[in-house]
C-alpha cells in the first residue's frame, strides 16, 4: 500500500491541482485515491498533456522496443528504435511478384499489416539463407477477413543460385544485410510493420483516444457497466472464428449479468499503426493483462484491432 502511495508522488501528471491525493488517502482510503487516478485515466486531456513531449510519430510503446518496418513502396526495410527515437537499420529487399495486399494463398503478395516475429528458423533450404525470422501472418484480423496463406518470414537469398527479383510473399534481403538486420532487434521485443506507404504517421490526438478509451472500456469491463462496454464495439466486429458482433455482445451480457466482482490490470500498453487497404485509420493493441474472478483467472496477452472513427475508438476484432 505505501508503495502505491510513494509511486504517486512519483508520478507527477496524477497529482493534479484540484485534488490532494495525500488528503483523499488520509480520509477515504486508497479506494478512493484509486477512482481518482482511474477518473483521470479515461481523460482524454490528460493523456493528450502525458504525450506532449513524447514522441508518437510511429506509435506508442511502453514495451516493445524494435519495429521492423517494410515499405513495399520502395522496397526498403528498416528497423526503429523506440527508446532512441531513431532509425538504426535500413536495407533494400525482395518482396512477393504481385502487387497490393495478400488475401489467399498463392497469390503471390506480400501481406500489409502488423505481424510478431515469433521464431527464428535455421537449418533451411539453402535456398533462404542462412535463416529466417517467422512471421505470424495470418494474424487475428486477418482471419476475421478470411484471409489464407501462411510462412511469410523475413529471409535471406541463396549464396550460389541465381533467383528471381521476387518473392512468392515473403520478405528477402541479401545475406549479409539479413545478419546485420537480426543483430539490430530482439525478436521478443519486435514487431514487423508491412506498409505501402514511407511512414507510418499518427497524431497524438489518436493515441490519446485510444488511450483514454482502453481505460474507459476497462473500467465498464470491471464494473459490468454492458452499455458503456458495448459502445466500443464496431458495427463491423468479427473474430478470427467468425463470430459475429450479436454472438460476441449476447456471450458478454449473460457474463456481466451474473455481477461477478472482477480484478482487471493492463500493463505495457503498445499502440502501432495499422497499415491496411480498407480505407480506415487502424491500430493494434498489444498489452499485458490480468483478468481474475472468483471462478477464472487469466495472465497473459490481450490484443486489440481498432479503428477511430470521429474521434472515438471502435474495435474490429478482440
Amino acid at each position: 500500500m505505501y508503495k502505491i502511495i510513494f509511486s504517486l508522488f512519483l508520478f507527477n501528471n496524477l497529482i493534479f491541482a484540484n485534488i490532494n491525493i495525500v488528503d483523499t488517502y488520509r480520509k477515504d482510503g486508497i479506494n478512493e485515491v484509486e477512482k481518482l487516478i482511474n477518473i483521470k485515466l479515461k481523460d482524454k486531456e490528460y493523456w493528450k498533456n502525458y504525450l506532449k513531449n513524447r514522441s508518437t510519430k510511429n506509435g506508442y510503446y511502453e514495451s516493445l522496443k524494435y519495429i521492423v518496418i517494410c515499405d513495399k513502396n520502395i522496397k526498403n526495410i528498416k528497423v526503429y528504435d523506440t527508446k532512441k527515437d531513431d532509425i538504426v537499420y535500413s536495407s533494400k529487399v525482395i518482396i512477393g511478384k504481385n502487387l497490393g495486399n495478400k488475401k489467399k494463398e498463392g497469390d503471390l503478395k506480400t501481406p500489409i499489416g502488423v505481424y510478431k516475429l515469433i521464431e527464428k528458423l535455421d537449418k533451411l533450404d539453402p535456398f533462404y539463407g542462412p535463416f529466417a525470422l517467422k512471421s505470424d501472418y495470418p494474424n487475428d484480423f486477418d482471419r476475421s477477413l478470411n484471409k489464407t496463406g501462411h510462412g511469410i518470414w523475413i529471409h535471406g537469398v541463396p549464396n550460389n543460385e541465381k533467383r528471381d527479383p521476387y518473392t512468392k510473399g515473403c520478405i528477402a534481403l541479401e545475406n549479409s544485410n539479413l545478419k546485420t538486420l537480426d543483430s539490430s532487434i530482439d525478436i521478443k521485443k519486435s514487431i514487423l510493420v508491412i506498409s505501402e506507404k514511407d511512414n507510418l504517421k499518427t497524431t497524438k490526438s489518436d493515441i490519446a483516444t485510444i488511450l483514454s478509451s482502453i481505460y474507459t472500456w476497462k473500467e465498464a469491463w470491471k464494473n459490468s457497466d454492458f452499455k458503456t462496454y458495448s459502445s466500443f464495439y464496431s458495427k463491423e466486429f468479427k473474430r478470427k472464428n467468425k463470430s459475429t458482433l450479436d454472438k460476441f455482445l449476447a456471450h458478454k451480457k449473460r457474463l456481466f449479468e451474473k455481477k461477478e466482482k472482477k480484478i482487471i490490470r493492463f500493463k505495457n500498453i503498445n499502440i502501432i499503426p495499422y497499415p491496411n487497404d480498407l480505407n480506415k485509420n487502424m491500430f493494434q493493441i498489444i498489452m499485458d493483462e490480468y483478468y481474475k474472478t472468483k471462478t477464472y483467472k487469466y495472465i497473459g496477452k490481450k490484443e486489440l484491432f481498432v479503428e477511430i472513427v470521429n474521434n472515438k475508438m471502435e474495435i474490429l476484432t478482440e
